[in-house]
């Protein structure tokens, strides 16, 4: 069967078409496949959820400044995360939490461990156990890596719903750095306000030792002052970051790139 010179030339233009939209439609597949393994993955399998963008730092009406970490200046938390060391993580199979001393000592020795200092910061309404001005038995807050309203009350099956969380993780904080640390900075850092923020129980057991790369909270109004609390203290102590950890806090931070660095009193 013969065909015309004009059926052909219409032939052969529905066929570079065809092509050029299955070529774009490719294109479109790999781009959303390496969007889902880098951010994607932890996005998509999370609930969409708001609440407060910040969380509080210092009190100076019962908290005493504490030394240890290095003052951090105010500026552009993007600015800051460009002048941490980037490197790989070093060994954990030697971590022990023993190694940043004592759990909610007294850091600051205003009489009240850490634990209920972050308690009594963080909490709205707080109510202290009778014959106490320290040992926080209830409170509530709109917690920030939820979103959600959540009330606290001290006891054996309820303590555990509200915990301190160490915006840096203990066990990444090891591994980027900390082995080098005294042993008083390292008790420091563990009880240091800036990197402790009272947080839903199953949030932080779900975090883990997570870093920004594995794990952001789910209430997404919250994303912008973690990240820059996570390079605040790092750079406070002098730690270093991973590739992947750099990348991922530059996405967060690339949506509110006036977000200053979190510091504190010291």
């Amino acid at each position: 069967m013969s065909i015309t010179w004009s059926a052909y030339k219409r032939a052969r233009r529905r066929s570079r078409q065809a092509w050029a939209i299955l070529g774009l439609a490719a294109a479109t597949v790999v781009a959303g496949l390496s969007w889902y393994f880098t951010t994607g993955q932890f996005t998509a399998a999370e609930p969409w959820a708001a609440g407060p963008s910040e969380a509080p730092v210092y009190n100076p009406g019962w908290m005493k400044p504490l030394r240890g970490g290095v003052p951090v200046a105010p500026e552009k938390a993007s600015d800051a995360l460009e002048r941490l060391p980037v490197k790989g993580r070093a060994a954990k199979s030697d971590y022990d939490r023993a190694a940043f001393g004592q759990a909610w000592a007294d850091a600051d020795r205003n009489g009240c461990d850490t634990r209920n200092d972050i308690l009594r910061r963080d909490l709205s309404a707080v109510e202290f156990t009778e014959g106490s001005s320290c040992k926080v038995a209830g409170g509530s807050f709109h917690e920030p890596y939820t979103g959600a309203q959540v009330t606290f009350r001290r006891g054996q099956d309820t303590s555990a719903a509200v915990q301190i969380d160490h915006v840096v993780a203990l066990a990444d904080a090891w591994q980027k750095g900390a082995q080098q640390l005294t042993v008083q900075q390292r008790q420091i850092f563990a009880n240091d306000p800036l990197n402790l923020i009272a947080a839903d129980g199953p949030s932080n057991v779900k975090k883990g030792a997570g870093d920004a790369a594995t794990w952001l909270p789910a209430n997404k109004n919250f994303r912008c002052h973690y990240v820059a609390r996570q390079v605040s203290v790092k750079a406070a102590y002098k730690l270093w970051i991973t590739q992947a950890e750099k990348d991922a806090m530059k996405r967060v931070l690339s949506s509110c790139p006036e977000q200053q660095t979190i510091y504190n009193a010291r």
